[in-house]
Parts: structure tokens; C-alpha cells; sequence
């Protein structure tokens, strides 16, 4: 069995992050994480919308918001290498190596991090000590984590058939 992966969204603001929220979701889903938690404000307009994404495109995949980022931290330490995404953590290069192969809470931020996350958790990753989207430095995390394989989506009502040119969808 593959290790699950979890992704915890701390922050969120309705008005500010809506948009960056949902593209996070979406990158948690297509890059093999297996939920996406939301703290901060709760925007049930985000998990309606990712839910739709999950009935129509498949899953498995569970989208839901806990209002408390502390205790989800704290449960997910107890069975899972709890990784934070910053640009001031250690190069992911040198440090995806040490993280074995088990079930992960990936926590990436909104608003300032507040500095207990950096304590709480197990790494301090930086994809690039620049500043980036934290929608960039998720995929690229799950791309390097799950060595680039395609997670295959059940139950889906759309699918997206490849081609060179042109679009075609069934």
C-alpha cells in the first residue's frame, strides 16, 4: 500500500484566497494527494467546487475544512512525517531523500505561517529560497515525492483523452 497524502491549506481568507485555494486543491488531486484539508475562514463555496471537481474528473479524494490547524498538526503527528512548504526551509533537493516513504501531512500556508508550524513540524522544506506560489511549490513537492507517476482516477464522468493537437474530452 502507497502512502497517503494529506494537505493542509492553513489560513484561508474568503475574499483573498479563493481562487489560489481552489488551484491548490486541484494540485493536491492531479499530483496523487489522497485529501485537502482548509483552515482559517470556512468557505463552503471552495469545498462545494472541489467536491464537483472530484464527481466529475473522479477519486478518490476528500476536500474538507477543520477550523483548527493545531489539532489536525497534532493528530496527523501521531501517524504521519508532518512536511511544511516554505522558501525559508531547507533545500527539498538535499532533504526528499530522509523523507521515507510514509503517510505525509503536507502543510502549505495562506496568510504569514505562524512560527509554531515551523516547530510542529518533522521538515521545513523550500522548493526555492525565492519568494513563489505556494500552488508551485506543492506540485513540484508531490511530483519529486511521488517520482512522477500519474495517479489513475476512478469513477470519473470526464476524462481527457491525449493528443498533439486539439482538445477531446469523453
Amino acid at each position: 500500500m502507497s502512502a497517503l497524502i494529506s494537505v493542509l491549506r492553513i489560513g484561508h481568507r474568503i475574499k483573498r484566497d479563493a481562487r489560489i485555494s481552489t488551484h491548490c486543491g486541484l494540485v493536491a488531486r492531479a499530483f496523487g494527494a489522497d485529501e485537502i484539508i482548509f483552515s482559517g475562514e470556512r468557505d463552503n463555496n471552495l469545498l462545494k467546487g472541489l467536491r464537483k471537481v472530484v464527481k466529475n474528473w473522479g477519486g478518490p479524494f476528500s476536500v474538507r475544512y477543520e477550523k483548527n490547524y493545531r489539532k489536525v498538526i497534532k493528530k496527523y503527528k501521531k501517524r504521519a512525517c508532518v512536511i511544511h512548504l516554505t522558501m525559508y526551509g531547507l533545500s527539498l533537493e538535499k532533504e526528499i531523500r530522509k523523507i521515507k516513504r510514509k503517510n505525509l501531512l503536507v502543510i502549505i500556508g495562506s496568510e504569514k505561517v505562524p512560527g509554531e508550524v515551523y516547530h510542529l513540524s518533522d521538515y521545513n522544506i523550500a522548493v526555492t529560497s525565492q519568494p513563489h506560489s505556494e500552488v508551485a511549490a506543492l506540485a513540484i513537492f508531490l511530483d519529486r515525492f511521488s517520482k512522477k507517476k500519474e495517479k489513475r482516477f476512478r469513477k470519473a464522468k470526464l476524462r481527457i483523452v491525449p493528443q498533439e493537437r486539439g482538445k477531446k474530452v469523453i
